[in-house]
């Protein structure tokens, strides 16, 4: 069975791109079941919408050739009684990746599960995935989903292909990392964490919560954390120092600043993050007469493993006085070696 089209043109307002009209006789007619009589999807699509009463189709622009054959169809339902009305159509851009072509499901950034894993946060993603083709200010990209759904207007997207920038995407996802209440931050975070395997009972919920606050501003997902703070988590017999960090920090040079670290830490009764700074710069900048980075920049990679962290006297007390002096102890044993 197959559908005879109209004579006459069919013309819709599309609601992204304007009056879309096909001409009389630019599109055939076209097949609604198989030869068997098994109704095909070009037929039982259009029921099903009918019978449901659906009033929006919004769907890609690869499938705007097809519009004219289901207004066709709509307006025979309409004279069968099936159909009450024509939902109104709207053709979305498509997205594009790498090198401007059509994002596939191939392709990763198109699967949502991989974002998911990286450590988005439903806020983040939502708000990046709603800029490809519609923004809600010239001078705005970060909002929330409240917001966006207030001031979502879909003859406001953009008819152009848009472009999935990962960097971008990354970049929103940080801001709503740092819009979040911490209490809501380090429980998202604990859980992540803990759903990839890590072992996060090393800390109480307290100091989890301090280790939180401290990487929630320097994180663009959360995965990123763990690499910040895995220093507190390892076990001392596996904790190790990058061979990188290690080759530009712990030279020779270092050996009087961990010198100097360790006599000054030995000598500082209460371990918090306030006395910590104190008895360090006294050591290292008025004692050794050393700039910033000279002075710190050994400590760091001797305490964390890494050149990148958590501020470090909040690291410090927060791994607490024996740990950091074995590190530090450990360290300054290699220098010498």
């Amino acid at each position: 069975m197959r559908l005879r089209m109209p004579d006459h043109d069919l013309t819709w307002n599309d609601l992204v791109r304007g009056e879309t009209t096909f001409k009389a006789g630019t599109v055939p007619d076209f097949a609604l079941t198989r030869g068997n009589g098994i109704p095909l999807y070009t037929l039982v699509n259009p029921v099903d919408d009918a019978l449901m009463k659906i009033t929006h189709v919004l769907r890609g622009e690869d499938l705007l050739s097809s519009t004219p054959r289901q207004l066709a169809l709509y307006e025979a339902l309409q004279r069968i009684g099936v159909a009450e009305l024509t939902p109104e159509f709207g053709h979305l851009p498509f997205v594009m990746g790498q090198g401007n072509k059509k994002l596939s499901k191939r392709d990763p950034e198109s699967n949502l599960f991989i974002h998911r894993d990286r450590g988005f946060i439903p806020e983040g993603l939502l708000n990046y995935l709603a800029l490809l083709g519609w923004g809600i200010a010239d001078d705005r990209d970060v909002f929330s989903l409240t917001e966006m759904v207030e001031a979502f207007d879909i003859s406001k997207v953009n008819s152009n292909p848009a472009r999935f920038d990962q960097k971008k995407a990354d970049a929103i996802n940080a801001e709503h990392i740092r819009l979040l209440d911490p209490a809501d931050f380090t429980a998202r975070l604990r859980a992540f964490l803990a759903g990839h395997g890590h072992l996060v009972d090393a800390l109480d919920e307290a100091s989890f919560a301090v280790a939180a606050e401290l990487v929630q501003t320097r994180i663009v997902v959360l995965a990123d954390a763990w690499d910040l703070l895995k220093f507190l988590f390892v076990d001392e017999s596996e904790f190790a120092i990058d061979p990188a960090a290690a080759a530009k920090n712990l030279g020779a040079d270092s050996a009087p600043v961990l010198d100097a670290t360790i006599a000054a830490l030995e000598a500082t009764p209460n371990w918090a993050s306030v006395d910590l700074e104190e008895s360090l710069k006294a050591a290292l900048i008025d004692g050794l007469e050393l700039k910033p980075r000279k002075a710190f920049a050994p400590v760091r990679v001797a305490v964390t493993g890494s050149h990148i962290s958590p501020p470090l006297y909040e690291s410090m007390e927060l791994l607490g006085r024996e740990k950091t002096m074995a590190r530090l102890r450990s360290a300054r044993a290699q220098v010498g070696q």
